[in-house]
């Protein structure tokens, strides 16, 4: 009897464990997904890798983002920085040495932010690397 009552106490604690974590994991699933909340829009920056080109990741993330960031004032919801790492398929060459990212409410107040610092936004390009980035603007839908 003390048998029976001692593993029926083990698979109930087993099952609510499970349960607890299930429904633990599912919430903060939930919470990653509403993060980047669909109609905001994203200014992808990347920075082409090819032989000779440089970057300088430091400089990057510690002065030219958090100034641009900065200018993009309350219209900006988040920025991220991601350092390119290697190619899709094995002896790919990187596509990308680097890609910022801003995510933005407004496309228009972007481009009225932005405006008037464009010659200065290109002219720090010097300081992090040799390449000319390309620009890629889109809209989450999800």
């Amino acid at each position: 009897m003390k048998f029976k009552l001692v593993l029926s106490f083990l698979l109930l604690t087993t099952f609510f464990a499970a349960h607890s974590q299930e429904k633990r994991s599912g919430k903060s699933i939930k919470k990653e997904i509403t993060m980047t909340e669909k109609g905001l829009f994203k200014v992808t920056v990347m920075y082409p890798y090819s032989e000779g080109k440089t970057f300088n990741m430091e400089y990057y993330e510690a002065k030219h983002m958090p100034w641009v960031a900065g200018l993009l004032g309350s219209n900006l919801v988040k920025y991220t920085i991601e350092k390119g790492l290697s190619g899709g398929a094995p002896d790919q060459p990187l596509p990308f040495m680097a890609i910022g990212i801003f995510y933005i409410k407004n496309l228009d107040e972007y481009r009225v932010a932005l405006a008037p610092h464009l010659d200065e936004i290109r002219a720090d390009f010097v300081n992090y690397t040799n390449v000319i980035p390309s620009l890629f603007v889109s809209e989450i839908v999800k």
